[in-house]
């Protein structure tokens, strides 16, 4: 593997950064988070339009760029940086790794060229369970003659009360565990799918829930084999977790930027409090987080390519993802504590960002798994590999 950026793969990241910069202001981000969509559909569109993100690691053959995970992860931790309020994690990272890993051809030249058309696109699998793999899933299938018959509820869906289709995941009546799992992937606008917006702590990233009540797909749905679509669900959410850690990496940088450029500003005893020791060793221990992070998510974007490709360290996803989300979720959590820290009263008042940064710190930590969850995944998986 080789750690340093491309010329292409640098040039990605700092386009993202200059137009994420432009387009995802603190008065744009405020005034999508209170919106009835809960993003800007210019932006979103223009970010499809224009920028083409959305299609970077499809291949070719289906619209895409055919580019890799890591210039995917270069523009999410952009993203994660800017606090984008945008379905891009929900229809990139969920959505379209769920066709890639599990769909069929038909199901991949129907669904991906809409995705880079701009259609919104989720995936939901959980219902309210503390686990975060294809143990989470309760929906429940029966078969009726050759179509599935859907019933339950899902929760923390992302981005659900837009998204234009779904990929559900849903086990057989009366099995357990990862027995019994299948996906489907649909349309949203099928009798039996009702939604809503899912109020949370975090006003910079949608969710909602759905309800299936006796929802009906034929075979044409299935993404893969039926019932046994546990492993493909554990690698989309490996994937996703990737994802999502790429964000909390970038939103680590920008509360320590944020916390030094105040610190700059802001007098006290007569200098600037950033001429403090103490307010020198939180920026350093911020730092020193901020790069570890960095670290171990552009790793996991090198095993989340081989993963993807059937590589030979393919097999080390599920490690690299949980290493990487259980270090961004307590580091970027910590850092905007002390970002809080550092900006004093002011920085739980609404005027300034830290705020919201604290806020989709904490959400994202429990999203696809805390650090505690994730670290007792790491230790499962070097225990198992010691007895086998």
């Amino acid at each position: 593997m080789d750690f340093a950026f491309t010329e292409e793969q640098q040039m990605i990241r700092d386009t993202a950064a200059a137009f994420l910069k432009a387009s995802s202001s603190s008065a744009a981000v405020r005034a999508a988070m209170v919106s009835d969509k809960g993003f800007d559909p210019a932006l979103w569109q223009s970010i499809c339009a224009d920028m083409y993100w959305q299609a970077l690691h499809i291949p070719e053959q289906y619209g895409g760029m055919g580019l890799g995970y890591v210039e995917l992860v270069a523009v999410l931790e952009q993203m994660g940086r800017y606090l984008l309020c945008a379905p891009y994690m929900s229809s990139v990272a969920m959505a379209t790794n769920a066709l890639l890993v599990a769909g069929t051809e038909a199901q991949k030249a129907l669904y991906l060229p809409q995705i880079i058309e701009g259609k919104i696109a989720s995936l939901a699998f959980n219902s309210a369970s503390r686990d975060w793999d294809a143990c989470a899933v309760s929906v429940t299938y029966r078969r009726d003659g050759n179509d599935f018959i859907l019933n339950g509820n899902y929760r923390y869906v992302l981005d659900g009360d837009n998204a234009d289709v779904m990929v559900f995941a849903a086990r057989d009546e009366g099995s357990v565990g990862e027995n019994g799992i299948s996906l489907f992937v649909c349309p949203t606008d099928l009798n039996g799918i009702e939604r809503a917006a899912l109020p949370t702590m975090d006003q910079t990233r949608r969710q909602a829930t759905i309800t299936v009540t006796n929802l009906r797909l034929d075979e044409s749905t299935v993404m893969g084999d039926v019932g046994k679509a546990a492993k493909h669900l554990n690698k989309i959410l490996d994937l996703a977790t990737i994802a999502l850690a790429a964000e909390q990496a970038g939103g680590m940088q920008e509360v320590l930027d944020m916390s030094v450029e105040y610190s700059k500003s802001r007098s006290q005893f007569g200098r600037t409090i950033a001429g403090f020791q103490a307010i020198k060793h939180k920026a350093a221990d911020m730092m020193l987080r901020g790069e570890v992070a960095r670290s171990a998510v552009y790793y996991a974007a090198c095993i989340a390519d081989e993963a993807l490709n059937d590589g030979p360290l393919a097999n080390e996803l599920s490690e690299a993802a949980s290493i990487a989300k259980s270090h961004c979720s307590e580091a970027y959590f910590k850092n905007a504590g002390e970002a809080l820290q550092i900006h004093g009263g002011v920085g739980f008042t609404w005027e300034y960002d830290v705020h919201l940064y604290f806020k989709r710190a904490k959400a994202s930590e429990h999203f696809l798994g805390d650090s505690g969850y994730h670290r007792e995944r790491v230790a499962k998986i070097l225990l198992d590999a010691l007895d086998a």
